[in-house]
């Protein structure tokens, strides 16, 4: 057999980015309803009286990178003002356990009385991360990971398009996109100024889009709506419309979330595993990892009830299966780590590793997950160690 014809032989990926492969995700949505109801996740879940026992619970589960937010509406409740006694205590409980975090900045939410469409708003922000970076500076985080605005793309279609959740208008998804996008770079650039070794996490959905019809037009129609989930990530790095300031040097990690939902038909009906047109975790990624060639991770999953641990075991296979082929995937972030009552409809959200407080401030974690988790964390340790034929020879 002639071995140079055969295709050189992928090298598994092992992720070093982050302190955990496996991390944790509190909820931290800030929304307001189209009623005009702020609902604040980090309320409603107690994580804002339970900080510290939530991040000890993590790090007793061996889950050491995290994301959690800084609730901006809070922080700047007058312009250029800041009150950072709902932020300092999450930066103190984070040190103290030896949590790595994920801070995201905005995440639906913003201050009242600003403007979402003026540039005072991109101007706000920018100021917003300058004070934030400086804040955690002068705390001995000089190499945060930072995501400046969380789903561009989902805040964009639900507050833009549908009227789902702020700034509850149809229409404008392709305009609040951009706009959150030039917020974003701004906030990046003052962040960068104040920071030079912070890291950017770049959130939004993978999705999948198909059709079932063989037609042309339908064919054409699936691959737009498909494509149509880059746009914001394609705006961040200058790729689509650089007048808005695009630039690599700011996109560090792609950050998915993904949902057993996340993939459905150009007529809306949902995607089932089961259907042809079903596309597996580990060609999205690889899809992906091909377009950006950057470092990814998995910033959101999970499932409710008892898809908890089902979902995860597939979840990890697929991203194992993606390391296997090289693609650069970094960690898997569980949502929720704590349940919340869920911010749509105000009822209990059973997805959580730990549960809601009890009386005493107890939350009690969901046994099966975690022993999959730790199951998982064994598996993927077996899985990184080096080959003999990749050990150095002594």
């Amino acid at each position: 057999m002639n071995t140079d014809t055969l295709p050189p032989a992928t090298q598994r990926h092992r992720p070093t980015l982050f302190k955990s492969f496996f991390q944790g995700s509190f909820a931290c949505s800030t929304a307001c309803r189209d009623e005009g109801k702020r609902v604040d996740l980090v309320i409603n879940s107690g994580h804002d009286t339970l900080l510290n026992k939530d991040y000890a619970q993590l790090a007793a589960e061996n889950l050491l990178t995290a994301r959690d937010g800084a609730r901006w509406y809070l922080i700047e409740k007058q312009p250029g003002e800041y009150d950072w006694s709902t932020f300092l205590p999450m930066l103190h409980a984070a040190k103290k356990h030896e949590i790595e975090m994920i801070w995201e900045l905005a995440h639906f939410g913003w201050p009242a009385g600003l403007d979402i469409w003026q540039p005072e708003f991109i101007d706000r922000f920018a100021a917003f991360a300058r004070a934030a970076a400086c804040l955690m500076r002068d705390e001995g985080f000089d190499a945060p990971f930072i995501t400046p605005i969380n789903q561009i793309s989902f805040w964009s279609w639900a507050g833009g398009d549908v009227a789902w959740f702020n700034p509850g208008v149809t229409g404008r998804g392709r305009e609040l996109k951009q706009q959150l996008v030039r917020a974003s770079l701004a906030a990046m650039r003052a962040i960068r100024e104040e920071l030079p070794a912070a890291k950017f996490v770049l959130t939004d959905p993978l999705v999948h889009v198909a059709t079932a019809e063989r037609s042309d037009a339908s064919q054409q129609n699936a691959r737009q709506q498909h494509e149509a989930q880059f746009e914001a990530w394609d705006m961040l790095c200058g790729r689509l419309q650089p007048e808005l300031g695009g630039d690599l040097s700011l996109f560090d990690v792609v950050g998915v979330t993904w949902y057993p939902d996340n993939q459905w038909y150009i007529t809306g009906e949902p995607l089932e595993s089961h259907q042809p047109e079903y596309r597996s975790l580990s060609s999205l990624l690889e899809e992906i990892w091909q377009r950006y060639q950057r470092p990814l991770l998995i910033a959101e999953t999970g499932a409710e009830g008892d898809k908890r641990v089902p979902w995860l075991k597939y979840v990890v296979e697929q991203t194992s299966a993606a390391l296997d082929n090289s693609v650069q995937v970094e960690g898997i972030s569980l949502f929720p780590a704590v349940d919340y009552p869920a911010w749509a409809d105000a009822r209990r959200s059973p997805g959580g590793l730990f549960g809601l407080p009890d009386a005493n401030g107890n939350r009690t974690i969901y046994e099966p997950y975690a022993l999959e988790i730790r199951s998982q964390l064994i598996k993927m340790k077996q899985a990184d160690r080096p080959s003999p034929s990749e050990s150095t020879p002594e």
